[in-house]
């Protein structure tokens, strides 16, 4: 394609601004002829302000078309301006802008592509962009070549006449998605509506809500809604011992060693269909390693409400020099398994933990639902967490628990797993043991087997260097610490970086490996109800 054809309603030469004086690796400089081609412009429809930054521009090439965008512009500052500008002689001053170059259409291409090694040249004619190669920007943003339907516009461009932004699946998602962001800055208004436009084109999405706002945000006949210990349970058999672990929020070998005998013992219980727990204290030790030893990998289920008094039994040990064959208190021990038994008693004291870890035919089954799920097409599916209260402990092990059953699964459907507040999954205050290690397999190998992760999290330092390494798309809103900004410095350039802390509420930054640069953008707020306003005082 060639500059003329861009420009095919109205002369190019009522754009034209100067040529190409100087060319550097990282950008190139343009002479403006005068002063005058820097004022104001009103053509027909179109509007050019091309007295300031962030505009763009194209140059006519022997390679074909660039596309720049004007980052520096300025005049030589001398008694000579002011004395030009004085007398009305604004045509003998020659102004410079700096231009990064970030398109290239050669004469074969319709639409712009990465310049790669290619840059302009000394001489070149620069010409301000109109709404043709605008327009044609926008349609070269996604570097893919996918050919898949685009989804319904979630923003619109703020510095391009409010432009819609409407993007294919792929480029937000197959690189994984993460939506960052302080209080009150728009992350979770833009989460819901990129969710809006996932669930109105009937794209698959598997939604994890910690806090319950997006419970009313979708009908029954859209998503499927699963609310864990109300409806939903799942037999504590299915759950590991480092699943365990987190639940509990374990904080060292000790207390995993003793959480782990008491649960085999409970296990032994309901093996033999005793209803109570598992007495140590006076018992032959030689049999009881026996009896205990019959626990095979088959007898998973146990009573977890008999999981305190458990603990307390296991604090025995055997007699010193060998003086009896029968286990006896140990006082050193209960005082270590105290601490455990206090954070069991705190977990279990939710009144929907119980309902949940339990094996109830009348209610859903969670991993049941979530293998009807990733394997039927063009459903979605919601999971309320926020009824089995807040604690990290129990969002880290439900993350982890969906995390490693979905990615030993074969044959799925490809969907988007939406955590939302991922923060409160990634590591406990207590926990010597991270959370993340089922969310970094997924973020791994999930784009494999088509799972693709779309996250948010007010501080992005609170998530796994590993996972964030693994994100090659992000929306970033508003941050205002210097340490937040640094853990996403390698994702954005140097001007970028300094907008953050200047962004409104709304307004975003999308930077991605699909795409052509960096995007500003301001998203469209959707009409879907979210319980997430602030309580005016």
């Amino acid at each position: 394609m060639t500059i003329d054809s861009l420009y095919n309603n109205i002369d190019k030469n009522n754009f034209y601004i100067g040529r190409i004086s100087q060319v550097y690796r990282d950008n190139s400089i343009a002479q403006v002829e005068n002063l005058t081609l820097l004022s104001h412009r009103k053509i027909i429809d179109e509007s050019l302000i091309p007295n300031t930054i962030n505009y763009l521009v194209v140059i006519d090439s022997i390679r074909g078309v660039f596309l720049g965008e004007v980052f520096h512009s300025k005049v030589p500052s001398s008694e000579n301006l002011h004395e030009s500008i004085h007398l009305g002689k604004p045509e003998t001053v020659f102004p410079e802008i700096n231009i990064d170059i970030i398109g290239l259409m050669t004469h074969h291409d319709k639409k712009f592509k990465l310049p790669e090694f290619f840059t302009v040249g000394i001489t070149d004619k620069v010409y301000l962009a109109n709404k043709t190669i605008v327009q044609k920007y926008v349609e070269s943003l996604e570097t893919n070549t996918s050919s898949e339907d685009y989804l319904p516009a979630f923003a619109t461009y703020p510095n391009m006449e409010n432009v819609e932004v409407s993007l294919k699946p792929s480029t937000l998602f197959n690189r994984h998605l993460f939506v960052v962001g302080a209080t009150n800055s728009g992350k979770s208004t833009s989460a819901l509506s990129i969710l809006d436009k996932l669930v109105i084109v009937k794209k698959k999405a598997l939604i994890i809500d910690p806090t319950g706002e997006y419970q009313n945000s979708f009908s029954t006949h859209e998503v499927k809604k699963l609310n864990l210990g109300i409806d939903t349970t799942i037999s504590p058999g299915k759950i590991s011992m480092q699943q365990w672990s987190m639940l509990f929020e374990t904080n060292s070998n000790t207390q995993n060693a003793v959480l782990a005998e008491a649960i085999r013992s409970l296990r032994y219980q309901r093996k033999n269909r005793q209803t109570t727990y598992l007495k140590k204290e006076g018992e032959n030790i030689a049999q009881m390693q026996l009896n205990l030893a019959s626990v095979s990998d088959s007898d998973t289920d146990f009573d977890i409400s008999l999981l305190p008094e458990q603990i307390a039994a296991e604090s025995v040990s055997e007699p010193p020099n060998n003086r009896g064959t029968a286990y006896i208190y140990d006082s050193f021990r209960s005082n270590l398994n105290s601490y455990l038994i206090q954070k069991v008693n705190f977990q279990l004291s939710n009144t929907n933990f119980l309902s949940f870890f339990t094996h109830n035919p009348g209610m859903f089954d969670l991993l049941n639902e979530i293998d009807e799920f990733i394997h039927k097409p063009n459903t979605s599916l919601y999971i309320n967490t926020s009824t089995l209260g807040a604690t990290e402990g129990i969002g880290g092990m439900i993350i982890d628990l969906i995390c490693n059953f979905i990615i030993g699964e074969n044959n799925i459907s490809p969907f988007v797993f939406f955590i939302d507040e991922v923060h409160r999954y990634t590591k406990s205050l207590y926990s010597e043991n991270e959370f993340h290690a089922g969310l970094t397999l997924v973020a791994r190998e999930g784009r494999k087997k088509g799972i693709f992760l779309f996250l948010t999290s007010q501080n992005p330092q609170d998530v796994s260097s590993v996972l964030l390494g693994q994100v090659g798309t992000l929306l970033v809103h508003r941050l205002t610490h210097n340490d937040e900004i640094r853990s996403i410095r390698n994702h954005l350039d140097d001007y970028s970086v300094k907008q953050i802390k200047k962004l409104n509420q709304g307004e975003a930054i999308l930077t991605s490996i699909n795409l052509l640069q960096n995007i500003f953008i301001h998203v469209i707020k959707c009409t879907r109800k979210q319980d997430n306003d602030t309580p005016m005082l």
